[in-house]
């Protein structure tokens, strides 16, 4: 593993956990929702099958990054498109990660809007494997929720692009949904303390530092061989 690609999935991680805490917003729900629809078992039953879960929507990340990053490979080769371009599209949806999760700007939501369309196809599917009753059917609806539009989910697509990798793509968001498992996993009192604990001013401020640094980072790494 090169020293870029390490950098890349700690960042990945990293911004998966801090910016989980969009996740606890539009998912957390979710989540609760799910746990509550799994009747009669057990709390370890109960956390097998949210395990199944995010197993599911990580595996639909992994896919979609691998996707996304043997596009971007494609176009590399066959379009011409050099990797300057993708890398700097990469820094650029990573600033404005930095800028929602200081809340200076939500540009990121108006990425969701993109992803509706297949939402409301996938939703459907998603509905008829409930009650979560098997393992089965918390993964499929795992692989379901891996779909449901999110901007932070389609920034870090943007970072898989700019990998030219079907491989780094793939691992790119492998990494950042496993930076938002703590969010997701978390429900109840501990979800909403966590979410207490990210929306500390210092600690919101802290975070979108972090990724405005990431995001610089990768502007620079597109730069560098143009400028010297």
């Amino acid at each position: 593993m090169n020293a870029e690609l390490a950098v890349n999935l700690f960042a990945a991680l990293s911004i998966g956990f801090l910016g989980s805490s969009h996740c606890l917003v539009m998912c957390g729900g979710i989540a609760s929702a799910l746990q509550l629809s799994m009747p009669g078992l057990s709390l370890m039953q109960q956390l097998k099958l949210q395990l199944m879960l995010s197993l599911g929507r990580l595996t639909t990340y992994s896919l979609l990054g691998a996707l996304t990053g043997a596009f971007g490979a494609a176009l590399l080769v066959k379009l011409g498109i050099s990797l300057f371009w993708l890398k700097l599209l990469a820094g650029i949806l990573l600033l404005l990660m930095a800028f929602y999760v200081a809340r200076l700007w939500f540009a990121l939501t108006v990425l969701e809007k993109f992803g509706s369309a297949l939402w409301r196809k996938v939703q459907p599917v998603a509905k008829t494997l409930l009650p979560l009753d098997s393992s089965a059917k918390a993964l499929a609806y795992g692989l379901c929720w891996g779909f449901l539009p999110c901007g932070l989910v389609y920034s870090s697509l943007g970072w898989s692009l700019a990998s030219g990798s079907a491989v780094q793509g793939a691992l790119l968001m492998l990494a950042f949904g496993l930076g938002t498992l703590p969010a997701m996993l978390a429900v109840g009192s501990f979800a909403r303390q966590l979410s207490q604990f990210k929306n500390n001013t210092l600690i919101r401020a802290s975070a979108a530092c972090l990724l405005a640094f990431y995001a610089l980072y990768t502007i620079a790494i597109a730069l560098a061989p143009r400028l010297f």
